[in-house]
């Protein structure tokens, strides 16, 4: 029996959310499985794996054929680099304590690398936060500007209206204070 390691797609339309699985070659994608052995979300940034290392290492020993989408997969979690080191090991090129010291070596360095990229990606969100709370506080300087505006025109056309009509008052009261004082 052929088996292989590959993608059964769960989730809702449009919100992916994928298992890693172990499957005849034959069956069909979402159809029936041997084993599970993780968990992929594409919906993250950056994706989040969760995968039994173990399990996918005898899998892949025991001659599963990886897809391609699972084959990135494991090679992101290391598995296909361990499995090529033990590989080496059985062929005599290193012993088994180096082995294990270049792969702990290297996911250090992948750990460190996905610390990295978290960090990048919360710095930005705080920049692009920070700037948009700054255009907002432009957007709203500037129609707290045209409201002052405004109220200026309409105080000062107010104004004018009271000096018309006082103006206007003041010619009356002359001409009534003048009439008495004609008789």
């Amino acid at each position: 029996m052929s088996t292989k390691i590959r993608l059964a797609r769960h989730g809702r339309k449009g919100r992916p959310f994928y298992h890693v699985v172990i499957a005849d070659s034959r069956a069909p994608r979402d159809g029936r499985y041997i084993e599970k052995i993780g968990t992929y979300n594409p919906n993250t940034n950056p994706a989040t794996i969760d995968l039994k290392f173990d399990r996918a290492l005898y899998w892949l020993m025991t001659g599963a054929q990886p897809t391609d989408t699972a084959s990135r997969i494991l090679s992101y979690k290391g598995v296909l680099l361990k499995k090529h080191l033990l590989e080496g090991v059985k062929k005599g090129a290193f012993d088994e304590a180096a082995a294990e010291a270049k792969f702990e070596a290297w996911m250090k360095e992948k750990e460190a690398k996905i610390q990295a990229k978290i960090q990048k990606l919360a710095q930005a969100g705080d920049a692009a936060a920070k700037a948009a709370l700054e255009a907002e506080a432009k957007v709203r300087a500037a129609k707290e500007e045209i409201i002052a505006k405004k109220k200026a025109e309409l105080a000062a056309a107010e104004a004018a209206k009271k000096a018309e009509e006082e103006a206007a008052a003041a010619p009356a009261e002359e001409a009534a204070a003048e009439a008495p004082a004609a008789e």
